[in-house]
């Protein structure tokens, strides 16, 4: 067992079970780790969170967005006990099927599973910010944006792009992110809202790893869900979910914006998320040795001639992403 069972008493309350065993779970980008804890008569997920150990302020992102979440009647595992001192927070287990999994292994469950998860997106997106501050004073703004895109580049394998070629991108990435810093139609956004992130409990949603929740457009999570790298769905679903997302967000009167606006910035919102992933996947495979995140950045990449095909904005950088790293995956 990785932790003396009196290490456990303030998040059982003294009450630790005599009978546990502890289990480590698969990680995946995060830099916190995960357990489960099993009893005789009962689960629960262990979060070591160093960051949440060292944490000075009032509002700890995680436990501050869980309890809006809740409050809104989002589906999000319970907190069962905290202890700051040591970084750990005891979480309902909600179980392990992912969303990735229905995709993968019962497709006739897959239409009704993604709509639920559309479903779930815009009841976070209709959460307003009533009294709290966080996470609505976080914004994808022009800053968060640009990170994003610089952490690709600062990510990228050494050597992939000329230094006159990376200052061509960030000049590219700079006139993209300008389109998407709309205030105008920013909702609340998980900001990783793609097919691990959602558990399916009983066959509903359950939101996980929501803390870095903030305001942007719609089409942020939506590019997340759809334009997946981890889950690639047919073209005739993902038009299929692009309509049901927007008619529902104009029924809760969340967006202005026509069809045809909503679809546009879709796609360019969806090249800024697939090139923030796959600095993602470079970071972990090259930077830190996790090799196993290298099979996501071919289908990440296959996504990009649709968007170059349609949108000749995306033309220059896309075309220089693709060439300099098509057919990498490891």
């Amino acid at each position: 067992m990785p932790f003396p069972q009196q290490q456990l008493g303030a998040l059982f309350h003294d009450a630790v079970p005599d009978d546990i065993r502890i289990e480590p779970i698969a990680g995946d980008a995060s830099s916190r780790r995960y357990f489960r804890i099993f009893s005789s008569h009962s689960s629960w997920i262990l979060c070591i969170d160093d960051e949440f150990r060292a944490f000075q302020g009032k509002n700890y992102p995680f436990l501050a967005v869980q309890e809006l979440l809740r409050s809104a009647s989002v589906p999000v595992p319970e907190v069962l006990g905290c202890d700051k001192p040591q970084g750990m927070i005891l979480l309902e287990d909600c179980g392990s099927i992912m969303l990735r999994d229905i995709a993968r292994q019962h497709p006739g469950m897959l239409r009704s599973a993604y709509r639920n998860a559309v479903e779930t997106m815009v009841a976070i997106q209709s959460v307003k910010s009533g009294h709290k501050s966080l996470p609505f004073d976080r914004l994808f703004d022009e800053e968060k944006l640009m990170f994003e895109f610089n952490f690709f580049l600062d990510n990228a394998p050494e050597n992939a792009f000329a230094e006159k070629t990376v200052e061509t991108l960030r000049k590219e990435f700079l006139a993209i992110t300008r389109r998407l810093v709309l205030p105008g139609h920013f909702v609340l956004n998980h900001r990783d809202y793609h097919s691990r992130n959602i558990l399916l409990k009983n066959r509903k949603p359950v939101i996980i790893d929501f803390q870095d929740a903030r305001m942007g457009l719609p089409q942020y999570d939506a590019a997340s869900l759809l334009r997946d790298s981890y889950v690639t769905l047919h073209c005739e679903t993902v038009d299929e979910l692009q309509r049901y997302h927007y008619d529902l967000l104009r029924q809760r009167r969340l967006t202005s914006m026509s069809r045809d606006e909503y679809l546009y910035l879709f796609d360019i919102m969806a090249f800024q998320r697939n090139v923030k992933a796959l600095g993602t996947f470079f970071h972990q495979s090259f930077k830190l040795g996790k090799k196993e995140f290298g099979s996501h950045i071919s289908p990440t990449l296959a996504y990009f001639p649709d968007y170059i095909s349609r949108h000749p904005e995306l033309e220059t950088s896309g075309r220089i992403i693709l060439n300099q790293l098509a057919g990498m995956s490891s």
